[in-house]
């Protein structure tokens, strides 16, 4: 098969590298000539494990290429996946399909044979239709077929999602539209990864119900961890026990100082908003996004309490700022929240990340960056746990006490242990959902 794929960002990206492993004659289109360079380079420009390996694998191949001409890559295309990006519209809640409907324009205008046209970025309900619609106004005469394949891919393991997939979800009106995607995932077929083929509108409410869902997962913990804390409960203890429930599982239920990400934050403000267009509110997914604002904000009142009541004079120790370990992203993260609102207060605030700087030092101004978590907590007077990279899983927190002016810990990710801590000479400790000490 030869497949276009319109945006090299995360999804078109990884996508597109992954259907070249699968077999297929992939082409990788951009309209930034500086990422496109980067790729030619060979270089990757997001951080994703492994996918590095794997594109320069399929280049060598001959497999993958990146190309600025849409119009060159959909030559002889079976299908062309959109997967450009579809952020949260300011002022409404509202994704913006700019881009989407732009890309279907444009290929309209370049195609003259049959193929598929994927929408492959998330769209609220109704995206594909309108699609269709865009494509034969711009290209009365074009034969085609519109399809939905939402992604389900984790930053950090979004090779093995592709690859080992829980599930694949393809939205198709035509039978012929149902034949080209099955002859891409063929190879996941071989393998009975399971393919659910439904409607157009059934497809694009799974990847927004599935987000939601999740979403609420975290922040239901959250809400229980935060109880935990005033009746002297241990959230990891409530956690473990509630996640032995085969009907609910133990996946998303661990407490922390809130989601981020590209997806989450993005997907239930969106699926809000369809509900609120079809007045069929969606109370749930409102209440979680109110709410894990809230718990961001809480977070805030915790180190404050650690460090005494006032920031101003205080040197504090950021380990991770990215919303979750093993990506650079950092869309919603809650390090955006807490830390500007440190360094208002009047705090000194050092910041490690294996990945953040290139993105974050744009986003968190008037901060210190540093390489290592042992020189970045020296003389300081709180360290916080924001992000638990395994570099932080593993700390030699003796070291780490003995050299900080006044040693105490906030673990927001619940990594070490009040008895860890206290082992180690911290004064003060605090974490989600279980009992600190000396606050």
């Amino acid at each position: 098969m030869k497949i276009a794929m319109i945006g090299t960002g995360y999804v078109g990206l990884v996508s597109g590298v992954c259907f070249s492993d699968f077999g297929h004659e992939v082409v990788c289109v951009d309209k930034d000539p500086r990422k496109i360079e980067m790729l030619e380079r060979g270089e990757v420009p997001i951080y994703e494990p492994g996918l590095d390996l794997l594109m320069a694998k399929n280049v060598d191949a001959g497999r993958l290429t990146f190309t600025l001409d849409l119009a060159e890559a959909i030559k002889d295309a079976d299908a062309v996946f959109i997967a450009v990006g579809t952020p949260t519209r300011r002022g409404d809640g509202h994704a913006d399909l700019t881009y989407v409907m732009a890309a279907a324009e444009e290929i309209a205008k370049a195609a003259d044979h049959y193929m598929v046209i994927v929408t492959k970025s998330t769209v609220p309900v109704g995206t594909n239709a309108k699609v269709r619609e865009v494509v034969a106004a711009a290209n009365p005469d074009l034969d085609f077929d519109v399809a939905s394949n939402p992604e389900f891919l984790r930053e950090g393991a979004a090779i093995d999602d592709f690859m080992k997939p829980d599930r694949v979800v393809v939205g198709v009106e035509t039978d012929r539209a149902a034949q080209v995607m099955a002859d891409i995932y063929r190879p996941l077929y071989l393998r009975d990864f399971p393919i659910v083929t439904t409607d157009l509108e059934s497809a694009e409410m799974i990847k927004y119900a599935a987000n939601a869902f999740l979403a609420t997962k975290i922040t239901f913990i959250n809400e229980i961890a935060a109880l935990c804390e005033k009746v002297g409960a241990d959230v990891k203890q409530v956690s473990k026990g509630m996640g032995l429930d085969g009907r609910i599982g133990n996946k998303f239920l661990h407490a922390g100082p809130g989601y981020g990400g590209s997806c989450f934050p993005k997907d239930t403000k969106a699926l809000a908003r369809i509900g609120q267009d079809h007045a069929s509110p969606m109370v749930i997914t409102e209440a979680v996004i109110k709410i894990n604002e809230d718990v961001k904000r809480r977070m805030f009142d915790k180190l404050l309490d650690l460090v005494g009541g006032s920031f101003n004079g205080k040197t504090v120790a950021v380990l991770g700022v990215t919303f979750k370990p093993n990506t650079d992203d950092m869309r919603d993260a809650p390090s955006l929240t807490i830390v500007p609102a440190m360094v208002g207060a009047g705090a000194e605030v050092r910041v490690t990340d294996p990945q953040g700087k290139r993105e974050g030092e744009a986003l968190l101004p008037g901060v210190q960056w540093y390489d290592d978590p042992y020189a970045a907590a020296k003389d300081a007077d709180l360290l916080v746990i924001l992000t638990e990279w395994n570099e932080f899983r593993a700390l030699d927190l003796k070291r780490v006490s003995a050299s900080m002016k006044d040693a105490r810990l906030a673990d927001l990710r619940n990594i070490y242990s009040s008895r860890d801590a206290k082992d180690a000479g911290f004064v003060a400790y605090d974490s989600i959902g279980r009992a600190g000490f000396g606050i």
